[in-house]
């Protein structure tokens, strides 16, 4: 068994840096205390007490492989560089000491906004990071995830002082296949390395990113579509690349209203076989534009495009110039609230204070079917 592994079954796998950094096996691993998690940088107390709780579970036969290598894998993996602008003029003007522990600071605010978006910091390289979002597990938005916590990095660096400012950083980010998992190195400059062209590219948007600029490539702007305002810096060649690239910088997360099309094409494939259930839901909103509420849930399982009813809805609601449509639902769920009337509908006051969209910090805006429905029961004919 392998400590890495352990922790991923956990869900802490953020903590694997520190173990290995501190050389813990498994031998050492029985006799650790809550003092010594605390040491090594595990500040929750929930985080201590699960790992505690799962030292005393291991079963009396493990023993560590820590210098096994693990099998690689092939996935798609969205890759982070990020550098401090400026940091060759700050290290002639500041004593090494001082340096240092700027670079402390710094690399603890990058660790902690990286794993607030779930990414993984794989190596330290002086005043630059190497985060990988996708390992050592996969999300579906890890692009998305990688494209915020560079955001978020500029403005929490931003907020870093020395005794002549503010420091600032540059970001690069792409997302491509790569081999990832293999031990690289030995003792404290062992790391997971990672082959493919996605590391360099990232590296290299890096570089050419100004002071506080997030640059992106092609394949993680496909990815993350309008969820984010850009600026098109056009087709850039890449010094070790065959073929040029199109890059963007991103300026700001985006105004959107509706999540699903932010991420998908304006001109969707039309739904095939579903036009009795189109007119059904075309029905209802005219209904609705007439003054009565009403309400349809469609249901079924995730991925059928039970979305996808919303652009039909919205175009039919546009050449009636009535108010606009939208649904919402949760990615992982089967059932998907339609819950929309005219702004100039007659309602209770009271009732209107009932619908509203609960927030979370994935989704845009997401109704509970169930406590909607139930309060709209008695209103609704």
């Amino acid at each position: 068994m392998h400590i890495a592994g352990w922790l991923r079954e956990l869900g802490l796998e953020q903590y694997e840096p520190a173990f290995r950094e501190n050389d813990i096996d498994f031998e050492v691993l029985r006799s650790l205390t809550a003092e010594d998690l605390r040491e090594i940088g595990i500040a929750s107390v929930g985080h201590r007490r699960r790992l505690l709780e799962a030292i005393q579970a291991l079963p009396p036969d493990v023993t560590s492989t820590r210098n096994v290598e693990a099998g690689a894998e092939r996935r798609q993996l969205t890759v982070m560089f990020c550098d401090l602008a400026g940091s060759t003029a700050l290290s002639s003007r500041l004593d090494p000491e001082d340096m240092r522990e700027l670079l402390g600071t710094y690399h603890a605010a990058v660790a902690e906004v990286v794993a607030g978006f779930e990414g993984y910091v794989a190596k330290y390289m002086g005043d630059g990071v190497l985060v990988y979002f996708g390992y050592p597990r996969a999300h579906e938005d890890d692009a998305e995830q990688a494209v915020r916590a560079g955001l978020a990095l500029v403005e929490r660096i931003g907020q870093l002082q020395t005794g002549s400012g503010a420091l600032a950083s540059r970001i690069g980010i792409a997302t491509g296949l790569v081999v990832v998992g293999d031990l690289v190195g030995a003792g404290e400059a062992q790391e997971r390395g990672v082959v493919g062209e996605t590391p360099n590219l990232a590296a290299r948007l890096q570089g050419m990113a100004p002071a506080n600029g997030v640059i992106i490539a092609e394949a993680t702007r496909r990815l993350v579509g309008n969820l984010f305002e850009y600026r098109d810096l056009g087709i850039t060649e890449i010094k070790g690349l065959e073929a040029p690239v199109a890059v963007w910088q991103v300026l700001r997360p985006g105004a959107v209203d509706s999540r699903f099309e932010a991420l998908r094409s304006a001109s969707l494939s039309p739904l095939v076989g579903r036009d009795a259930e189109m007119e059904l839901l075309l029905r209802r909103w005219e209904r609705a534009n007439e003054g009565e509420g009403q309400i349809v849930l469609i249901s079924g399982e995730p991925g059928i495009g039970k979305r996808g009813s919303q652009p039909r809805c919205r175009s039919a609601s546009r050449e009636n110039r009535t108010s606009d449509c939208a649904t919402s639902a949760h990615p992982t769920t089967a059932a998907a609230p339609f819950i929309r009337s005219p702004h100039n509908l007659s309602m209770p006051p009271a009732l209107r204070a009932t619908i509203r969209p609960e927030q979370d910090s994935r989704s845009s805006r997401r109704y509970c079917p169930n406590r909607a429905t139930h309060r709209l029961r008695p209103w609704l004919h």
